[in-house]
């Protein structure tokens, strides 16, 4: 399941790609309309490009799309009965038709490439999901992450979430994405009770639970439901766990999930009175990136002492 949160691993699986690219040239050598080897080389192809786009690296990735969909669409064409290919159509579809929205700049790119179409993309994924063989977990996962970042509907994506829950109900990723779809659904209190479990299962040594990201996010979460709940004690020490993950992780731009929890350590020691405590925190975030109101909140705070 390709998970575009980890770029450490990118390399990896851009390698594993072209493996699977060269085993199914070397059976098209020999049968141009092996629908196997077709299918799974438009699906690396198109792995590529999904990973490319995530990482905004927009002409790799539109050459990718390129280079991809016929591959797929003769595949179709020689098995029209086979419902994972949609997989393939229902991405291009989708991303073809909102990507140069959200990023104007590939517009012009788009000229060389059918035009896209948003709802057919979705049905023909959820189409996959409901009905693929090989496919229907990653079409499952990508109408999650797209109701999630591009529609702006966290309802819908808990729905998908739901699934891979209940198909994997020990996988890291999927855990994660459903306590932040909780929190964007404005449900804290849900979003810490899953995040909590991640942090047990980490502790447990259960296996990819203990990543910095997902315990970062975790602390986070956790931390923030507390703050919300007023138990003041209990956040700070969370917020203080996330900012010590982050600093470990965080290289060129701190996260914000960072500068967030810099921002509350400083209005916690405000609301108990220590101010020359809360001052620090306020003079770090103007040390870093602006994240939202960052810098604005810190120079507000500095002049006048939060208050709840």
């Amino acid at each position: 399941m390709l998970n575009p949160d980890n770029e450490s691993y990118d390399d990896i699986f851009f390698q594993k790609l072209e493996d699977v690219i060269y085993q199914c040239d070397e059976i098209l050598d020999k049968d141009p309309k092996n629908i196997d080897a077709l299918f799974f080389k438009g699906g690396a192809v198109g792995f590529r490009g999904r990973l490319r786009a995530f990482r905004e690296s927009w002409i790799k990735a539109a050459d990718d799309a390129r280079e991809a969909l016929p591959i797929v669409q003769k595949a179709s064409e020689l098995d029209p009965n086979n419902v994972d290919v949609q997989l393939g159509f229902g991405i291009y579809n989708y991303y073809a038709a909102v990507i140069p929205e959200e990023y104007p700049i590939i517009k012009p790119l788009m000229i060389f490439f059918p035009s896209g179409d948003k709802e057919k993309g979705i049905n023909q994924l959820n189409n996959t999901a409901m009905k693929g063989k090989f496919a229907k977990y990653e079409a499952r996962y990508f109408l999650m992450t797209l109701y999630f970042n591009y529609e702006d509907n966290p309802y819908k994506a808990a729905e998908y979430a739901s699934m891979l829950n209940s198909d994997f109900p020990n996988n890291p990723v999927f855990q994660r994405w459903t306590g932040r779809i909780e929190a964007r659904r404005g449900d804290y209190a849900a979003a810490s009770k899953i995040f909590k479990n991640i942090l047990a299962k980490s502790g447990q040594g259960v296996r990819g639970f203990g990543e910095d990201k997902i315990e970062r996010e975790a602390y986070y979460y956790v931390a923030y439901d507390y703050r919300n709940q007023g138990e003041l004690d209990s956040a700070e020490y969370f917020f203080k766990k996330c900012t010590e993950v982050s600093n470990k992780i965080d290289k060129e731009n701190q996260s914000g999930f960072l500068i967030n929890s810099y921002l509350y350590l400083g209005m916690i020691n405000d609301i108990w009175g220590k101010r020359k405590e809360a001052e620090k925190y306020y003079n770090r975030l103007l040390e870093m990136r602006e994240y939202g109101r960052s810098h604005s909140l810190a120079k507000e705070y500095l002049q006048k002492p939060y208050k709840q």
